[in-house]
């Protein structure tokens, strides 16, 4: 009680600090409402993104361990359409960095709120407090993590999985927490003026907003430099032009565009000109460990079989057409694969039924060189052991001698360099 009867410390704690006279209720709630309709579809596509690994299959798969009851919504992963993973991780990453514009712009907005004297005055108010500081904490993290990895610069303490995993999960309980408090006051907020009106009111007649209990209206307002009509269109061109910039990595036709991609270079030309995310020297992948020496191991019920890449082209052949889709939001267009089926090598281990299967790859050991497929994408006739593309040998960079290929797979687990196939019943 002494504390609070001083007066607020200099700079952003006090009142007259913040002045912009178009700051309210009202601007706070048309950013806060686009953001409730985009963070919940962003949520829901990134656990169904963390689902199409089959994490729940093997620890292989799996790089959040320790998940327990925050994996109660895992399920086998189908495999059509052949598209959904392109879909679904385009749509997560091309969201995500749309909303960047809009969540800045809802930040400044409550910015006075976030310095308010005292900071806590009571239990009620210091859990509110606190669920706003993990909701302000939760969102910047979530985004500048997922910002990051979509660029390729993994400067996390730990694997970004695992925490953009369990940041999205603290981030979105505080979410859920600050919508059921503020859900009222940002409908009557967003009631309380007419959005034809705002979007038709000059800068001549922009006024500030009634005071309201939040402290977000300025005591001492400046005079107006910008309507509330140029902030919501100075935050929604930003985000049509990063829309622009970022869609073409998942949307062929406009690849020239996503000059913000980490893959906006040149695939090259010819059957094999489509996009890689590592290079086969990146991961030790040499000539020499895929040469003339290079065998593929089926293993199952039985004694393994061993073939050469001569042996495997000369048993029946089959085609898919199939993008590749990586977790970084970037796709192919449809490539054109042909191989052996995954079912036929599965009847070749003797196990035709089989529940999963092992794939290793010739790689030097590290993420990702080992993954595991479930039964379903072993039977789909589109699954195949890749050994060509687009008429021609897969080349070194796309995974040379042999390749997995399945449908709506993410493109980290069509496992590249493949050599041993071990089925499972």
């Amino acid at each position: 009680m002494r504390i609070g009867r001083l007066p607020p410390p200099p700079g952003p704690f006090r009142p007259g600090f913040w002045r912009s006279p178009i700051r309210g209720p009202w601007l706070t709630s048309v950013f806060g409402l686009v953001l409730l309709v985009g963070i919940p579809l962003l949520f829901v596509t990134g656990l169904l993104s963390y689902a199409s690994y089959n994490p729940g299959l093997s620890a292989l798969n799996d790089e959040t361990p320790d998940k327990g009851v925050l994996g109660f919504y895992l399920f086998s992963w189908p495999t059509h359409p052949y598209w959904l993973y392109r879909l679904l991780q385009g749509v997560h990453v091309t969201l995500g960095v749309v909303l960047v514009p809009v969540l800045l712009a809802k930040l400044w907005s409550v910015i006075p709120k976030l310095f308010e004297w005292l900071p806590v005055r009571s239990i009620a108010h210091g859990l509110e407090r606190l669920s706003l500081l993990m909701l302000v904490g939760g969102v910047i993290f979530e985004f500048v993590t997922g910002i990051l990895n979509i660029q390729l610069y993994y400067v996390f303490p730990g694997s970004f999985y695992r925490l953009h995993f369990y940041g999205a999960w603290v981030f979105i309980a505080a979410f859920v927490v600050h919508v059921c408090l503020r859900l009222g006051r940002m409908t009557r907020a967003l009631r309380s003026r007419s959005l034809r009106a705002e979007l038709h009111t000059d800068l001549a007649h922009t006024v500030p907003e009634p005071p309201d209990p939040d402290g977000l209206v300025a005591a001492v307002p400046a005079p107006p430099t910008m309507t509330r009509r140029g902030a919501v269109g100075m935050v929604g061109a930003g985000s049509l032009l990063l829309l622009v910039v970022t869609a073409g990595q998942s949307i062929g036709r406009l690849r020239a565009t996503a000059l913000l991609a980490p893959h906006n270079r040149d695939p090259g030309v010819g059957p094999n000109g489509f996009q890689i995310n590592k290079t086969a020297a990146a991961v030790g992948v040499t000539p020499a460990l895929v040469g003339p020496d290079w065998r593929l191991e089926v293993h199952g019920r039985g004694a393994p079989q061993i073939f050469t890449r001569e042996q495997l082209l000369a048993l029946p052949q089959h085609a898919a057409a199939l993008p590749i889709a990586c977790v970084e939001g970037w796709s192919t267009e449809d490539q054109h694969w042909s191989g052996l089926r995954l079912a036929d090598l599965a009847a070749l281990a003797g196990l035709p039924d089989a529940g999963s299967v092992l794939v290793q790859s010739i790689q030097p050991p590290g993420p990702f060189t080992k993954v595991v497929l479930r039964g379903n994408q072993i039977r789909d006739p589109q699954s195949l052991l890749a050994f060509r593309v687009n008429g021609q040998d897969l080349s070194l960079d796309h995974g040379y001698p042999a390749r997995v290929i399945v449908p709506a797979n993410p493109g980290v687990n069509n496992t590249k360099w493949v050599h041993r196939l071990t089925f499972r019943a």
